[in-house]
């Protein structure tokens, strides 16, 4: 059971839930008033017409009372934490992260601890913060939770000196994300990492010692290590039911089938969101470190980073504001997407005078 400190910690972070931004909480918090200032994180490889876009949005947030917005491309060299730390000394209230998995990771990084808001356009395949909030690739629905102000302090996971908001992992997702190729991905979407899955269904597992904050380490022989802080996969699938974004704990998946009737028993479970899930042993936490008998893939938010033999994780409570559907506070933060969507497609027609 917690302790009283982390239950103290659980309690602050749900007092940072809000249905708004109020005027007088910090910063540029009261620009409400003078109309919102924002700027798009875009990475111009993932957006099939970049001028159309610039004209949608700018036009959408503009209608909307905003000023215009700053734009600033990704490279290859950036992904994207430079030009949000250039926005954010802009004096922005909203950065849009516009892109894949990688472009709204790097934007998190740049946003840490700030008062600035993250929204996202996402313009990937299998966006998992985009998943989270019930968005697909749907531009008006990404306008609409931003221009709302549905507004909730989420906990961050920091590894090696980046972010996720969702899950970092070690082992067979990260594996599966290499294996799965850009085309398929554009042919046929998020389904496409099933395929990538497949090829590895029946590798052989590593062997990991993992550690959870102070405790004796464990030690497992495990096909994926899965550090949650929010539980929901690409295609909208839930694979930890009890993972909340602002409770202060990060959820550590442990994954151990070795055949594939066992895959197919626990992928049925997950599926069905049974409370007990065969071959999967979850564990809480605010800090974990694993480490493995040899180099593996390793990735965060969707995103691959450098191969290791280890990954350190500890949590960042009420770290980043993010733009949400509302209600806000609500303990599924899809709640109102699909209504948010409508009304975000109406309100880009009346922005173009259709």
């Amino acid at each position: 059971m917690p302790d009283d400190g982390h239950r103290r910690v659980a309690a602050a972070a749900a007092l940072l839930h809000t249905d708004a931004v109020d005027a007088g909480k910090g910063g540029r918090r009261g620009a409400d008033r003078r109309g919102l200032r924002s700027a798009v994180v875009v990475n111009p490889v993932k957006v099939a017409d970049l001028d159309e876009l610039r004209r949608v949005v700018d036009e959408t947030l503009t209608a909307a009372g905003w000023s215009e917005p700053l734009w600033y491309e990704t490279t290859v060299e950036d992904p994207g934490r430079g030009q949000t730390e250039k926005a954010v000394a802009a004096g922005v209230d909203v950065v849009f992260a516009c892109g894949g998995d990688g472009t709204v990771m790097s934007c998190v990084s740049g946003l840490v601890g700030t008062e600035v808001a993250l929204a996202v356009l996402p313009q990937g395949t299998g966006n998992l913060l985009a998943a989270n909030l019930g968005l697909s690739g749907d531009l008006a629905a990404g306008l609409e939770v931003a221009v709302e102000q549905g507004r909730r302090r989420l906990d961050v996971g920091a590894v090696d000196g980046h972010h996720f908001v969702v899950m970092a992992g070690m082992g067979f997702d990260a594996q599966m994300l290499a294996d799965t190729s850009e085309t398929t991905k554009a042919r046929i979407g998020w389904p496409a990492y099933v395929v990538g899955a497949a090829r590895h269904l029946r590798d052989r597992p590593m062997k990991v010692s993992i550690r959870v904050d102070d405790r004796p380490p464990l030690r497992r022989r495990a096909k994926s290590v899965l550090v949650a802080n929010v539980g929901r996969l690409q295609g909208g699938v839930t694979l930890l039911t009890e993972a909340e974004p602002d409770d202060g704990y990060l959820d550590v998946a442990v994954l151990t089938p070795r055949t594939l009737r066992q895959w197919l028993e626990l992928g049925w479970a997950v599926v069905r969101r049974r409370d007990r899930v065969p071959r999967m042993e979850v564990l809480r936490c605010r800090r974990v470190e694993i480490t493995s008998n040899r180099a593996q893939p390793r990735e965060l938010d969707g995103d691959l980073i450098e191969p290791g033999r280890s990954l350190r994780a500890e949590i960042r409570p009420g770290a980043l504001w993010l733009c949400v559907p509302r209600p806000a506070q609500a303990p599924d933060l899809t709640e109102d997407a699909d209504a948010v969507a409508e009304r975000g497609e109406r309100r880009v027609e009346e922005a173009r005078g259709e």
